[in-house]
């Protein structure tokens, strides 16, 4: 009896502690005297997440809410006190200046248990300066060239495939095709496989690279627990991926590595150039330290390329269409670039043809300002940060960092009339006047986006091929002004993209 009592006492001791270490966090900034909303206790300022709002709308609204209130307001990730930066300046020291300070996401991974989770985007510390090292030769324009016939082959059949359908009715839904069209692009080019969703919308890749993006291993409430407490989690050996998801992709990997090394097969693929990193065994560097790869890392980055390669960029290209549906005089005029260039060239579609479709590139980054797919960028804080004329405004070591990009892109201060879509934001000589944090689909400094180039080359090769073979115009199914999908973090619609197709 006397036992049974102590461990009750024990038990509600315990849970005493992690409700005042709980209530501790979440006044952080009011005892700061640093403007904030008043955080839910499990949620933080995220309640209503996934159900009444979209990460997007939190992130906007937290923007004009405390936009001018100074550098950086309060702001709770979940149970984690947060830096919500609102100033240019600031977040320019976070990425480039004093990047030091802040190479880290601080998210959870757990490679050990977990081995999906050791991709080069959650990684910190050594194990992602050593990660980027590695793979930093993988996405230069030299590779780029090697990759670019792949994409330019598979943007033949998706324009067969687009025209098949165009055919059969005048209104197509064009993200789920965009997606597949990049689900077969990423396969080649990361696993050297047929994927073949083009023709076959539930093929085997494309129904998992939906899973990867939908489905989780927890609820909200173990999902919280992930990111509020990710040190614990780690030693708590959770996982945060579906097992059925890292069954199937450490299947993949396993089975393609070893059909190309006992067959001794190159593609000049970014498989290939893993398995070249998987057998560096002897090239070590100045350090002394081992740069092969073992079969873990090498499935791991092979599934946040697929993962996040095949969304992003037929997120981007379907806005890219619904806004060129509603603003038929850019569409013409990017068609019309499109025909001479591509006559300066004999017609062929080269490398170099898409480097020098200027306006094409402009139409792409204006659409990544208005359409964020990943709409903030994440730190932490390695140790205490004072910002930079604001005494008062300290970043605590170990404290979330959040960037709002998609929210900055859309400040007037920054962008005349910022909800208009104006690829003319983006002429050569505005790009070079403004500071390069003003524009932030990639990121930037150290840490920005690996695989921008191959992500812009995807995109530039099916629009390019789409927008000389069609024509796209609203119809009535056409959801104006768009609705975002609340369950996920990427920036998407909440429903399909359905477009008046014609051919040209």
């Amino acid at each position: 009896m006397a036992i049974g009592i102590l461990l009750l006492t024990a038990v509600i001791a315990l849970l005493g502690y992690l409700y005042l270490r709980m209530h501790r966090n979440m006044q952080h900034w009011q005892n700061a005297g640093i403007p904030c909303e008043e955080p839910h206790i499990l949620m933080g300022n995220l309640k209503g997440v996934q159900t009444e709002r979209s990460f997007l709308d939190i992130w906007m609204q937290y923007y004009k809410k405390f936009k001018g209130t100074g550098p950086f307001a309060g702001f709770y990730w979940f149970q984690r006190p947060a830096a919500f930066i609102l100033e240019p300046f600031l977040v320019k020291h976070i990425l480039i200046k004093d990047f030091n300070k802040f190479t880290d996401r601080g998210f959870f991974s757990n490679p050990e248990d977990d081995p999906l989770s050791g991709q080069l985007f959650l990684l910190d510390g050594h194990k992602w300066r050593s990660m980027r090292n590695k793979l930093s030769s993988t996405f230069t324009s030299g590779k780029m060239k090697y990759m670019f016939p792949t994409v330019v082959k598979i943007s033949h059949e998706f324009v067969e495939v687009f025209g098949d359908m165009a055919d059969k009715s005048s209104v197509i839904e064009v993200r789920e095709l965009l997606a597949r069209f990049t689900t077969d692009v990423i396969g080649s080019v990361a696993f050297g496989i047929e994927c073949s969703s083009l023709k076959d919308p539930e093929a085997e890749f494309r129904v998992m690279g939906r899973s990867a993006l939908s489905d989780q291993r927890h609820g909200a409430l173990g999902i919280a627990i992930l990111n509020s407490f990710p040190n614990f989690s780690r030693r708590m050996h959770l996982k945060m991926t579906p097992e059925h998801i890292e069954k199937f992709f450490m299947r993949i990997v396993r089975e393609t590595v070893d059909f190309r090394e006992k067959n001794n097969i190159r593609r000049n693929d970014f498989m290939d150039q893993l398995i070249d990193l998987k057998n560096n065994r002897l090239l070590k560097t100045e350090t002394g330290e081992d740069t092969s790869l073992t079969i873990e890392e090498i499935a791991a980055q092979a599934f946040v390329f697929f993962a996040a390669g095949f969304e992003t960029s037929s997120t981007t290209m379907g806005f890219v269409l619904y806004e060129l549906a509603q603003n038929v005089d850019i569409q013409d005029r990017l068609r019309e670039e499109c025909k001479e260039v591509l006559a300066k060239h004999n017609g062929d579609l080269t490398y170099e043809c898409i480097k020098d479709m200027q306006y094409l590139n402009q139409v792409i980054s204006e659409t990544l300002r208005l359409y964020t797919v990943l709409p903030v960028l994440n730190r932490e804080c390695l140790e205490d940060f004072v910002v930079p004329g604001y005494p008062n405004y300290v970043i605590k070591k170990g404290m979330t960092i959040v960037i709002p990009s998609a929210a900055m892109h859309r400040d007037e201060k920054l962008y005349p009339e910022p909800n208009r879509f104006n690829p003319d934001n983006f002429e050569p000589e505005k790009v070079k006047n403004r500071d390069s944090v003003e524009w932030l689909p990639f990121g930037d400094g150290p840490r920005n986006c690996i695989g921008m180039r191959f992500g812009e080359m995807q995109a530039r090769i099916g629009l390019a091929m789409l927008i000389q073979h069609f024509k796209f115009s609203v119809c009535d199914k056409t959801m104006i002004p768009i609705k975002y999908n609340k369950k996920t973090f990427l920036v998407g619609s909440e429903s399909g993209i359905y477009l008046k197709v014609e051919r040209v």
